[in-house]
């Protein structure tokens, strides 16, 4: 890590440490450094166009999903399920720092579940979870090993009906209660800390509109259009950057 990007996560900590009101709002790049790869990125788009004739955003559309049930579980099934995969030093350090007080709410565009698994407790999931899957027809809800034992399409055992994995597929609206909470705890936050993410998926980017606190800190490899709206930007791989943190300074838990 080079001295300009180290200089800058000794602010953090300061900011960290002067904190207890703190939000997390963290995108896909979180999860790419647990082995979890990002399928809008364009290795991903070119290996679905090959591999299933579509792209990603066509498959995981609700239109697909009634209409081709089989192929979107085929393909949910060989690249949205990793459940093998293990929370990595970014999502370590937030549960910590959830757990000590600092940090009020995780707010997630995943759908892995890596947070929970780190012990963090309030997490809002904008685009749903694997973990969680109902039945279309009755309610009935299923685990994911359910999902992933299932042949082919799976079906509900008490009324036959289709189970549908609770996350947000493309053309469905984002849940209203989770965006509220979302965005009370941004609006009422001192801190927000936004990680692993371009800020180009609205509605979800949107959120950032509504922050007013004294620190805004964006954490991300690239840049984004909102660097110049932020008190701190680093460009890094979050996981390094709270390893720093968290390692670096026990003071601030």
């Amino acid at each position: 890590m080079n001295k300009d990007n180290l200089e800058k996560i000794k602010e953090l900590k300061d900011i960290i440490a002067n904190s207890d009101n703190i939000v997390f709002f963290g995108g896909a790049g979180v999860s790419t450094e647990s082995g979890i790869p990002d399928f809008r990125s364009e290795n991903g788009i070119n290996k679905a166009i090959e591999k299933y004739g579509n792209p990603p955003e066509t498959i995981l559309s609700h239109s697909y999903f009634l209409t081709n049930t089989t192929g979107f579980y085929k393909y949910y099934k060989e690249n949205m399920i990793h459940n093998s995969a293990k929370p990595n030093d970014a999502h370590l350090a937030i549960g910590e720092l959830e757990k000590c007080g600092k940090i009020k709410a995780v707010i997630t565009q995943n759908i892995d579940g890596l947070h929970q698994k780190a012990g963090s407790e309030n997490v809002l999931e904008l685009h749903g979870s694997i973990m969680r899957n109902s039945c279309m027809n009755c309610g009935d809800s299923y685990d994911l090993d359910f999902i992933i034992n299932s042949n082919e399409v799976p079906i509900c055992n008490s009324c036959g009906g289709i189970v549908k994995p609770d996350v947000v597929l493309y053309q469905e609206p984002l849940d209203n209660n989770t965006m509220r909470k979302a965005t009370e705890y941004i609006a009422n936050s001192d801190v927000l800390i936004i990680g692993g993410t371009s800020l180009v998926v609205y509605p979800a980017a949107g959120l950032i509109d509504y922050f007013s606190g004294d620190n805004l800190i964006l954490i991300n490899k690239s840049e984004t259009a909102y660097d110049g709206y932020a008190n701190l930007v680093i460009n890094e791989a979050i996981g390094e950057v709270f390893k720093e943190v968290i390692g670096s300074n026990e003071t601030i838990l």
